[in-house]
Formats: C-alpha cells, sequence, structure tokens
C-alpha cells in the first residue's frame, strides 16, 4: 500500500533544514539577550480553553480546530494557537506569584484546519513571545522592536509596522455602536459570518477576508474617535516609544487581528520587500485573558510567526548557500587497511568539535575527492599505506588543490586553529 500525506501537511527535508535552524537560532539569541525565557506546553489542551479564550464566533474556534474525544470522554483541541496554552500553565504553575512579570516565549506546532496554500499549512509552527505583567506602553514598543530587530537579523529589509488600537471594555461598546451603525444598512450585503458577528461581536467584522464585505467598509470612521482617554493616552505613548527608536509605522484603523483576547494595541509588522502578501508577524496586548482565565488581573502583550512562511520568504530572498549545512573536514582513506585508524582519528575530530565526515564504500581517491566537493568540505585529509608508514596525513585545501603533510599528533591543534582563523 502507498502512503501519503495527510493533505496540509508537508515533510521538512534537510536540504531545507538549515533556512530553520537559522531562524530558531536568531530567534532564541534575541530572545535571551531581550531576558525572555523558554516555556513549552503540550500539543493538545482542554476544548474548553481555547472556546473561553479564543472566543466562540472566531474562524479558528468555528471552523479551524482539530477537536477530539478522547478515551475517557474528555474534549480535547490539538493547540490552533500559543497564547492560550502559555497562560494556562502560567497560572496553574503559579508563575504570577513569584515574579511580577514574566517574559516568556515558545516555539512548536500547531494545528488549524484551514485551505492549504503557500506557506500556510494545517499543522504549522509558530514562535512566539509573550511579556505578561506590565500595563505600561513601553512593553508594547519593547515586544514591536524585538520582533523588527528579529526579522532585521534574519535578513529583510524596508521593515515598517501597521499599528492600531482596538480598545478597552470601557470604550470598546462605544467603537462596536458606531461600526454597527455605519454598516447596518448595508448588513444584507455582507456574508453569513458578519451577519452573524453583527450583534455579538461586531469589531470581528473588520477581520472578514471576503472581498464582498471590505467593499462595504470603505469609509467607515476611525475606531480612534471612540477612544477612552486612558486608550488614547497609552496608544500615543506607545507611538511616541517606536518614533524614539525609529521604527517606521503607520496606523490602520481597520487592523483589529482575529482573536477575541485582543485589547488595545493591535500591530503587523511587514516588509516592503514582499509585496501585497508583507506580514512577517502579528500581535497585541490582550490586558484581560488572564483575568478571564481564573488569574488575578494580569495586563500582557506579545506577538508570535510562522516559521513555514519565514522560511519560504527566506528561501526566495537569499543566498541558499548562505544557509547550507557544510562540513569542515573529509577523511579519505586509500586501502581497506586505512579505514580502521580513519575512523579512530573520525572519533577524535568530532570528539574536538570538528564537523568531519569520510567515505565507508570507496578505497579509490578521486570518487572521494568528488564526495568532499559535493559536502562542501574545506579540508580532506588522505591517508594512504605511506601515510600510515610514515604516521603522517596529507591536508588537501579543497578550494585551491593545495596540500602538505603533517604529524597525525599535529593533526587536531593544527586543525582547530585552521578552522578557527
Amino acid at each position: 500500500m502507498k502512503y501519503t500525506l495527510p493533505r496540509g501537511t508537508r515533510d521538512i527535508l534537510p536540504e531545507e533544514m538549515g533556512f530553520w535552524h537559522n531562524i530558531e537560532s536568531v530567534s532564541r539569541t534575541l530572545f535571551h539577550l531581550y531576558n525572555y525565557h523558554e516555556i513549552r506546553t503540550p500539543i493538545f489542551e482542554s476544548t474548553g480553553l481555547f472556546e473561553g479564550s479564543i472566543g466562540n464566533e472566531t474562524d479558528i474556534v468555528e471552523k479551524e480546530m482539530y477537536t477530539f474525544l478522547d478515551k475517557g470522554g474528555r474534549s480535547l483541541t490539538l493547540r490552533p494557537e500559543g497564547t492560550a496554552p502559555l497562560v494556562r500553565a502560567y497560572l496553574q504553575n503559579n508563575m504570577h506569584k513569584k515574579q511580577r512579570n514574566s517574559k516568556l516565549y515558545y516555539c512548536g506546532p500547531m494545528f488549524r484546519y484551514e485551505r492549504p496554500q503557500a506557506g500556510r499549512y494545517r499543522q504549522f509552527h509558530q514562535v512566539g513571545v509573550e511579556n505578561i505583567g506590565t500595563p505600561e506602553p513601553f512593553a508594547d514598543a519593547e515586544v514591536i522592536s524585538l520582533g523588527v530587530h528579529l526579522f532585521d537579523e534574519l535578513g529583510l529589509t524596508d521593515l515598517s509596522v501597521t499599528i492600531n488600537s482596538v480598545g478597552c471594555p470601557v470604550c470598546r461598546p462605544v467603537i462596536e455602536e458606531r461600526i454597527k451603525q455605519f454598516i447596518g444598512t448595508n448588513l444584507h450585503f455582507l456574508c453569513g459570518d458578519c451577519q452573524r458577528r453583527f450583534d455579538t461581536k461586531p469589531l470581528r467584522i473588520l477581520d472578514c477576508k471576503s472581498n464582498q464585505c471590505k467593499t462595504y467598509f470603505s469609509g467607515l470612521p476611525d475606531i480612534r474617535d471612540s477612544h477612552c482617554q486612558e486608550c488614547r493616552d497609552h496608544f500615543n505613548s506607545v507611538l511616541e516609544y517606536l518614533d524614539s527608536l525609529g521604527i517606521m509605522f503607520h496606523i490602520n484603523p481597520r487592523l483589529v487581528r482575529g482573536l477575541d483576547y485582543y485589547t488595545r494595541t493591535t500591530f503587523e509588522i511587514i516588509s516592503d520587500q514582499l509585496g501585497a502578501q508583507n506580514a512577517l508577524c502579528g500581535g497585541g496586548r490582550y490586558d484581560y485573558l488572564v483575568e478571564k482565565m481564573g488569574g488575578p488581573h494580569t495586563p500582557a502583550v506579545g506577538f508570535a510567526f510562522g516559521l513555514e512562511r519565514a522560511v519560504m520568504i527566506l528561501k526566495s530572498l537569499l543566498d541558499h548557500n548562505h544557509y547550507d549545512d557544510v562540513i569542515s573536514i573529509f577523511i579519505a582513506p586509500i586501502g581497506f587497511a586505512q579505514r580502521t585508524k580513519c575512523f579512530y582519528i573520525l572519533d577524535e575530530l568530532r570528539r574536538a568539535g570538528i564537523k568531519c565526515e569520510m567515505s565507508y564504500v570507496t578505497e579509490e581517491l578521486k570518487p572521494q575527492l568528488r564526495q568532499a566537493n559535493r559536502l562542501g568540505a574545506e579540508y580532506t585529509l588522505i591517508y594512504g599505506y605511506d601515510e600510515a608508514e610514515r604516521h603522517i596525513m596529507i591536508i588537501k585545501k579543497m578550494a585551491n588543490g593545495e596540500q602538505h603533510e603533517i604529524e597525525l599528533e599535529k593533526l587536531i591543534p593544527y586543525l582547530r586553529a585552521e578552522l578557527k582563523a
């Protein structure tokens, strides 16, 4: 029987892994620099966690969750996003009692049943950060700055931020009423989802992806005009901090994101390198999610991005060779009798921290040199009968063909010095 991948999933093959490792490495390095700490949660959680936090009328909960009953009859869901599980872990492990502010990050697979397309899969991987416990607007600016810094380090250019504020429980009812007044007369032209959300979640209407609906949003009043003074002051402070950091931004009054828990700041980091589909990551502030999940009132802000899309972008823009996974040393034994010694040297080099490989299938030099070139080796070590008799190794520099002899006891110190140079 021939087996194939489930629709919406993919294999990540070795030739692509260099991109994945680079993104993960750069992310972890920067997160450490900004004092964020890694947390890992299970890939499935209680279904109620996502229904209660993300919102029953979001696309994720309504259409995209992978939900099943386990053998005990419990409803479980493969996690569709990372924030709700992180907050659950934050509360269940009493992290809120140990320190006022927690700066956390995660990296792992998520699952959503949606139409597969370029850079979007039903099993996908997200990297995200969450700054929990800080209400001040500088936390929003720090999270945004971290995101811009990360993509800049990955080699993307023309970065800027699209930003908005969706208000708080004080001014949200006013914002939603203005939205209803504006689109009410055209409601029957909108899609079924928008009509259903009109009475309960009118702000979510602005996140509709239907081109049919977007036509009727033209001329919508700027929701910032309905902000309370605290939300207005908070948003203006975030913009001032971004400006002080030299981060380019523009305000999009329709940017609401797709999850119910967002309050105040919402944002996307974009790159003009990418054309129309220019969003790299998105996030925002969620000041009431911890409280909604049974904890004390705890403000928070964060962002997340998809690794698949980031890899796709980097592969299209950057030199693939920049991420090629090459070796430093290739060992070429000439003759069957020399393999055991070469195998010992191979092990010694690896224990010395030098990435290397050798041939196990041929005793002739030319095919081994071709293999060394394919692997991108900087040096090939040649060891035959004559070299064994003299206790030496021939070192061949692959870039220019230069070669010389070295005594075996001096080999590892020499290579360490050469590779560091």
